[in-house]
């Protein structure tokens, strides 16, 4: 048996490079492979600008007309809701009006302060109003 058996299986191994000098390779490595975790694309993708808030949680808004939305299957509803305007970036978009005759407060022209429904599928069981 040759003495030096034993060494030559080390060079059998693959992975990440180790030892001086491999910081770069490790890095780049790594910036590459973050992207395909959902949370850090998701993050970091800068998408978030192309939504009418912009990545602001409230919008004021000019309201320009109240619109009844019809609700998916299998609920059966008509959402009171009114189609807003925003005023910082001049986008359009469908607000919901919560709760029971609310939308007896609301007339056109008005403004009116719009949050963040959150992701939202259906409106889950049913919005009340």
């Amino acid at each position: 048996q040759c003495p030096r058996a034993h060494f030559h299986l080390h060079f059998a191994k693959m992975g990440k490079p180790r030892g001086l000098r491999t910081g770069r390779k490790l890095r780049t490595v790594r910036r590459e492979q973050n992207w395909a975790d959902k949370g850090y694309k998701r993050s970091h993708l800068g998408k978030e600008w192309a939504k009418p808030f912009a990545g602001c949680s409230h919008s004021k808004g000019i309201v320009l007309e109240k619109i009844g939305i019809e609700s998916k299957q299998p609920n059966s509803a008509v959402r009171k809701c009114v189609r807003v305007q925003l005023i910082k970036n001049g986008k359009k978009i469908a607000a919901f009006v919560p709760n029971d005759g609310c939308l007896n407060f609301v007339d056109e022209n008005d403004e009116v302060l719009v949050a963040g429904f959150g992701r939202s599928r259906p409106a889950k069981g049913g919005m009340p109003g």
